[in-house]
């Protein structure tokens, strides 16, 4: 059962110490803002940004999601106060971002960010056609769509839709049309492994970027663990395609391969090369079956801010703070110590 943390009294926030937090955000750590679950696709094996997946609710009706309590002003806010206090790297997630009515206001109001810092939208490619008149027009600096199938029938079986591939692709060529920065990520699973090829071949034409990611266990992809596929044959590949090639250990998350082909970066996201665990992760029980660590910082659409996906008994509620943005800062930060310290 999940228990958010309550807040405890927090230091004045000259008082804060900010070290683990900003070292968080030296090491590219994220801010991942989740507009709600509603999504117009269920994809097997979205873990939701730790809410109930959208095809677990279908399914399940007794599963109920988190209740909205977050308008546009608190995400301004939030983003707003955190981004002051050091973090630079957000990213718009959901469900499907697109499906909010809560991203265009929230998306069009984003502070200007600084010369360091960025904002990214995760989408599935399926609204970007539908939302680009006001998608033109906010401060966005990069666009990645999820493309983990690339013909109807392998699109229909993973993300249980009626709808075509086409319509995805289309999103893609529109994303490109409005944005400069625009990537793709592909988990790599039984059902799309004779597509995967295809995939990157349909990048490297577009001279886009792409990231292969083995799939990560979440409770409610558990009974479909056996349809993870290991890197392992994607890097053959593309060892096959280039000799420019290197490994990043550095920074939170999983460790990474890199590869350059006629200067497209191809990123594959590998279990077996690290990743950064903290405090809090030495006596986890789930540190067994993490193979992430302490990467991202999950704000949702009930105003809780989670640490770690697996945890949720971690998340702190924010309600109570989002009228004071210097003390909403100074808790998050207070959190983020005592995460990197073990003492939650």
């Amino acid at each position: 059962m999940e228990v958010p943390l309550t807040l405890a009294p927090s230091p004045a926030r000259d008082q804060t110490d900010w070290t683990a937090l900003r070292n968080f955000a030296a090491l590219r750590g994220q801010l991942r803002i989740s507009f709600g679950p509603a999504c117009n696709i269920a994809c097997w094996f979205c873990h939701d940004e730790g809410d109930i997946p959208p095809g677990v609710a279908r399914r399940d009706r007794s599963k109920k999601q988190r209740p909205r309590s977050l308008c546009a002003a608190h995400y301004v806010t939030v983003i707003t106060a955190l981004m002051e206090a050091g973090l630079k790297r957000v990213h718009f997630t959901g469900g499907e971002p697109l499906t909010s009515p809560l991203a265009r206001p929230v998306l069009e109001q984003l502070p200007q960010p600084g010369p360091d810092a960025s904002y990214t939208l995760i989408t599935n490619g399926t609204r970007v056609r539908a939302s680009r008149s006001w998608l033109a027009a906010v401060p966005l600096d990069k666009v990645k769509v999820s493309l983990h199938y690339f013909s109807d029938a392998t699109f229909r079986a993973i993300a249980a839709t009626h709808q075509g591939i086409a319509m995805v692709l289309d999103g893609i060529e529109a994303a490109r049309e409005i944005f400069e920065q625009v990537e793709l990520n592909c988990l790599l699973l039984e059902d799309n492994a004779h597509e995967v090829r295809s995939i990157l071949d349909f990048a490297l034409a577009r001279r886009m970027p792409v990231q292969f990611i083995e799939l990560v266990g979440t409770d409610f992809n558990e009974d479909r663990a056996v349809s993870a596929v290991s890197a392992e044959d994607i890097v053959t590949h593309l060892r096959t395609l280039t000799c420019q090639e290197h490994t990043e250990v550095t920074g939170v998350g999983q460790g990474r391969r890199v590869f350059r082909i006629d200067g497209i970066e191809i990123d594959v996201i590998h279990r077996h090369l690290g990743r950064y665990h903290v405090g809090q992760c030495g006596t986890c029980p789930q540190r067994p079956k993490c193979v992430e660590g302490f990467w991202a910082l999950r704000l949702d659409h009930d105003g809780g801010l989670m640490p770690c996906l697996l945890r949720r008994d971690l998340r702190m509620d924010l309600k109570n703070v989002l009228d004071d943005p210097g003390r909403l800062a100074a808790v998050v930060a207070d959190h983020v110590a005592a995460f990197t310290e073990g003492t939650l």
